[in-house]
């Protein structure tokens, strides 16, 4: 069975893309959320992030050609703005630190 064809990697693509808009739509009101609406917004993204990670650590070790491919195509456009799929990680996780660091920081 190809990669993409899985049942279970299909369900995870698409709770993975519905959580993420769901997430993007809930930020642009992240400044009006209160210290604990921002706590959880904080959570619910780093479990978020985590659950990316692990999904595209799947089509790494996939043998799949569409899966390398798709590896391949997130490199190169990552390239094109300087990073890669670690520091792309890197930087979401040192954002969402600094969004906890400012949760207790004085108005």
């Amino acid at each position: 069975m190809a990669f993409f064809e899985s049942e279970i990697v299909q369900d995870e693509a698409k709770r993975l893309f519905g959580d993420y808009q769901q997430l993007m739509q809930l930020g642009g009101e992240y400044g009006k959320f209160d210290r604990e609406g921002k706590k959880l917004y904080i959570e619910k993204m780093e479990d978020m992030m985590e659950r990316y990670r692990v999904f595209m650590k799947r089509f790494e070790l996939s043998e799949d050609f569409q899966a390398k491919l798709t590896v391949e195509q997130l490199r190169t456009q990552l390239s094109q703005f300087g990073l890669t799929p670690e520091t792309m990680f890197q930087q979401m996780h040192q954002t969402l630190e600094r969004m906890k660091g400012q949760l207790d920081a004085p108005a």
